[in-house]
């Protein structure tokens, strides 16, 4: 098969995992790595043996197909637009983009121009969250009626080297991590139908405990506790908290409930973990995780994915339609705090096709239909 050329742009925080997961998808062929800071791309590119080049440069390479899209979310959707009208196919870190109506934009944009869009996370690629959409599918839970999700933190400036971004617009508990956790519930259960939300921020301002800006301050312009429940079209309510207010917690991350059986599924922003199941009237047991992609920190198996369906000429599973459902879903829960009640889901998503459970080194070939089953 012949390789796709993926430029960069963004070489912060998260680039080092996408590279890393790069070099185990041979369809990748990184072309070259841009910063709006140069500095930053070249110490990239060095770190990684590749090339640091502007990114104007790197828009007008006829050698690069599709841009992937590494930048804060507040630049998502500008440096995206930028990479359609240069003519490349653009996979974009999470969200899509801060506000509904801007991912909108963005797959008209790829519509008109006869381009694709990607985005992550795709972490539910991974072997764990594989192995728990064959249970749903094969209807081992029966009537699914809800779940729990929850993320709850003391917020990101524990670690993170510049962290007011995520007490920006564009930041946030649900905005931040939410996609990790709507994403994989969408991927098991299908798409979500309304949702009923409240959220509030604890502090006007927090110190930063990480170096280099330790003992500086951020301004907190976001919700930083967001809860709420979750309709889904299937009929499926679930229940979800992302905070970073929260000292800790003994929530598991997803728990999904069945009449006939509870599913625990691991951690969605990570691709491995042990899956249990509890049968009605039985006992708790483990679940072998023996799908693939389950054993690493897989980052970019879903450019990996876009990049073997332009190949292939199928759809891609971390797709612009599904990040924009789900970014429609997280921005719910600030309009129905906002107005004291449910707010309807207008888009839809089509589950992403289950991956084949023997994958190995690296590919990512055509699967079956998605099953439409979700216990519902």
């Amino acid at each position: 098969m012949r390789r796709v050329g993926i430029g960069v742009i963004g070489c912060g925080n998260i680039s080092g995992a996408y590279l890393n997961g790069a070099r185990t998808f041979p369809v990748l062929d990184i072309k070259g790595l841009a910063d709006a800071v140069p500095a930053v791309a070249e110490t990239k590119a060095a770190e990684f043996g590749l090339r640091a080049v502007a990114i104007e440069a790197l828009l007008d390479d006829p050698e690069i197909e599709i841009i992937l899209n590494l930048t804060i979310p507040k630049a998502h959707v500008e440096v995206g637009l930028m990479a359609l009208e240069a003519g490349k196919h653009v996979y974009s870190e999470k969200p899509l983009g801060i506000r509904c109506d801007e991912g909108r934009t963005v797959l008209a944009r790829a519509r008109q121009k006869g381009l694709r869009v990607g985005c992550a996370p795709d972490t539910f690629f991974g072997g764990a969250h594989q192995r728990c959409r064959h249970i749903v599918d094969e209807g081992t839970l029966g009537t699914i009626v809800g779940g729990t999700a929850f993320f709850m933190c003391p917020g990101h400036e524990r670690w993170h080297p510049n962290p007011a971004f995520y007490y920006q617009p564009g930041g946030g508990p649900m905005l931040d991590m939410g996609p990790y956790y709507i994403t994989d519930l969408v991927n098991l259960l299908g798409p979500v139908k309304s949702v009923l939300g409240s959220a509030t921020k604890a502090r006007e301002r927090r110190p930063i405990l990480s170096e280099p800006l330790r003992g500086q301050f951020v301004e907190v312009e976001v919700a930083t506790h967001v809860a709420g429940i979750m309709e889904f079209a299937c009929g499926a309510v679930v229940q979800i908290a992302t905070s970073f207010d929260v000292a800790g917690h003994k929530h598991l991350p997803l728990e999904i409930y069945g009449t006939d059986a509870t599913l625990i599924v691991p951690d969605p922003n990570r691709f491995g973990g042990q899956v249990q199941i509890l049968p009605k009237g039985g006992e708790w047991a483990d679940v072998a995780t023996d799908m693939p992609y389950a054993d690493a920190n897989h980052r970019g198996i879903g450019l990996a994915d876009m990049a073997h369906a332009l190949r292939d000429g199928r759809p891609h599973r971390a797709s612009g339609e599904l990040a924009l459902h789900v970014l429609e879903v997280i921005e719910a829960f600030e309009k129905s705090a906002a107005a004291g009640r449910r707010i309807a889901i207008e888009s839809s998503a089509t589950r992403p096709a289950p991956l084949s459970d023997d994958l190995i080194d690296g590919r990512l070939g055509p699967a079956p239909a998605p099953a439409s089953k979700t216990g519902g």
